[in-house]
């Protein structure tokens, strides 16, 4: 009898050590945040990337293409919004910022400078947030989700051509009281392909990572000598 009990308390430990490291892989400092810090670490050396992002949702259906090359300080945003008003409106934009200057493309092919002078909104204004280890408003709120968010380990997959895991978070926000993303991690380099927000109905796609990018811009004409310089190499 006594040694049936003693290895009944062995096995209920044993069990409650299971348990516990079980609930210690969701809790506290686990594996999701040690390698989310290892994707805030791989986003600070970004100097050039594209986002592909859309989004619908019961208002509209928005499409937005970001691309921003940090070595030349050029930052290219294209927008198209479709309402789901009856009858339904649309809009399209086309802007690029230039060492902090705006100028809009126009259907035409001609460009327009608008008068405002932007540097949050700059090329470099985004990559230096990045470098910081600060959430940029492009690249996923990685240093928000290693601070509140619950991150559960997912599977891998292959989005692009790049294999990379997905991860499911959950934060406090959204619609709902509550916002659930994924977000899919390359294997290799640690940086983001590919994030989804439920209440936004929304999905972007992450691309060519420190890569020379191919962006229209005005030419020397429209251009003040000091944007100039930023696009000449």
């Amino acid at each position: 009898m006594g040694d049936r009990y003693y290895l009944w308390v062995a096995a209920r430990l044993v069990a409650g050590v299971a348990i516990v490291a079980w609930a210690a892989s969701f809790i506290g400092t686990g594996t999701g945040e040690k390698e989310f810090q290892k994707t805030l670490d791989a986003m600070k050396q970004v100097q050039s990337f594209r986002e592909a992002y859309t989004a619908n949702n019961s208002i509209q259906h928005n499409e937005m293409l970001w691309e921003v090359d940090c070595t030349h300080n050029v930052l290219h945003h294209h927008l198209h919004i479709v309402s789901k008003t009856d009858p339904p409106s649309e809009m399209e934009m086309d802007d690029t910022n230039i060492a902090g200057r705006e100028y809009q493309h126009k259907s035409d092919g001609t460009w327009l400078p608008m008068q405002s002078w932007s540097t949050s909104g700059s090329a470099r204004g985004y990559c230096g947030q990045l470098a910081q280890g600060d959430d940029s408003g492009l690249l996923p709120q990685i240093a928000t989700m290693i601070k509140r968010g619950i991150i559960q380990k997912g599977d891998k997959k292959t989005v692009n051509g790049v294999r990379c895991r997905e991860w499911k978070v959950t934060l406090k926000g959204g619609m709902q009281g509550l916002e659930h993303d994924t977000i899919c991690i390359g294997l290799e380099d640690r940086l983001p392909y590919e994030m989804t927000v439920d209440w936004e109905g929304s999905r972007a796609m992450f691309s060519d990572y420190n890569t020379p990018l191919q962006i229209d811009v005005p030419d020397a004409s429209v251009q003040p000598a000091s944007a100039q310089s930023t696009t000449s190499n």
